[in-house]
């Protein structure tokens, strides 16, 4: 029987998510690939327990997430009954709808019938009566975005999700689905997406500000791109690795030589700050606190303490953030 660490919030810091009353651990488990019947079920557990041992208390999936789409969420319900039916009401669980689930023309985007039903079966994957933040995890370009954030907002009233947010939507989007939102009385709490050293699309298009001004939270995702921003390619691509198989995700040809030569120079400043590469690229997306929390992943609890070791050192002085931005921008 598992019993969670008596002391696992001494050390992480947690964020209140914009105005709202919610705090999220400076670092949150996204379950996107490691969990499903492709990877022992003791490994997963293993991973979940020492996550929460370690103060991170959030736990983010989506429908879709696997593989096969659905493994993660059934994978998370079955270690939610053995590890942790003690302590539900200490952790903050999410799921999306948005991509594709099942045939014909109702199994994915953003339509009222989608959504609800999506989230109907999420709940029976993990066993739950509620999730505490239900988004929409893509934006329908057919589906009125009147009848996408509805559906949401209905999720709520139904208490089938306390809060709600959206993923991958653009600055104007955002500000649109908070509005709507609003106007309905079911505050748009969070927004998700993909932000990192080598991918600064939500400061450049605006999203991060436009969450400043409607005081929402920020989760981001792949802020190690999809590993790129660790140490495994610092020295050649291992046959192991995501980039030498056939992932859609991340390719060799990426990898290029100039790249290979700024991560190894960010690495070496990493060093100068006692932590690893991924280390630094963790802190560097949680710099300032304009960032709620920053997902990360995990094969192995060894991997998930390397990342939450992020914590210990944060802040940056204005010549190492001028000097990441001269290595990325040459």
């Amino acid at each position: 029987m598992y019993t969670a660490h008596p002391d696992r919030y001494t050390d992480m810091p947690y964020r209140r998510t914009g105005s709202s009353g919610l705090k999220l651990p400076a670092l949150s488990l996204g379950l996107w690939h490691n969990f499903g019947p492709e990877r022992p079920a003791e490994t997963q557990r293993a991973i979940l327990r020492r996550a929460f041992d370690l103060g991170v208390t959030h736990f983010d999936l989506a429908n879709n997430y696997g593989p096969p789409p659905g493994a993660a969420e059934s994978a998370l319900g079955d270690a939610l009954r053995a590890d942790f039916a003690p302590y539900r009401d200490e952790l903050v669980i999410s799921t999306k709808a948005g991509h594709l689930m099942w045939p014909g023309p109702y199994g994915e985007w953003g339509s009222r019938k989608y959504m609800l039903s999506s989230l109907d079966q999420s709940l029976k994957r993990l066993g739950l009566d509620y999730v505490d933040i239900f988004y929409s995890h893509r934006p329908d370009p057919e589906t009125p975005l009147e009848e996408t954030m509805g559906a949401l907002h209905t999720a709520v009233q139904q208490g089938k999700a306390l809060y709600v947010g959206v993923s991958n939507y653009s600055a104007q989007e955002t500000r649109e689905a908070a509005r709507i939102l609003g106007d309905l009385g079911t505050p748009l709490l969070i927004h998700q997406p993909r932000y990192s050293m080598l991918d600064r699309r939500p400061e450049s298009e605006g999203v991060l500000d436009t969450l400043d001004e409607l005081q929402a939270g920020s989760i981001v995702y792949s802020p190690l791109e999809q590993g790129v921003l660790t140490g495994r390619y610092l020295d050649g691509i291992p046959a192991d690795s995501r980039a030498a198989s056939d992932s859609p995700f991340l390719s060799s040809d990426a990898l290029s030589e100039d790249l290979v030569g700024r991560l190894r120079a960010l690495n070496d400043l990493a060093g100068s700050r006692g932590q690893s590469l991924a280390q630094l690229a963790l802190a560097w997306v949680l710099r300032g606190g304009r960032v709620t929390s920053a997902l990360v992943g995990a094969s192995s609890p060894r991997q998930l303490e390397d990342s939450v070791g992020a914590i210990r050192h944060l802040e940056f002085d204005a010549a190492e953030l001028a000097r990441i931005d001269a290595i990325l921008k040459g």
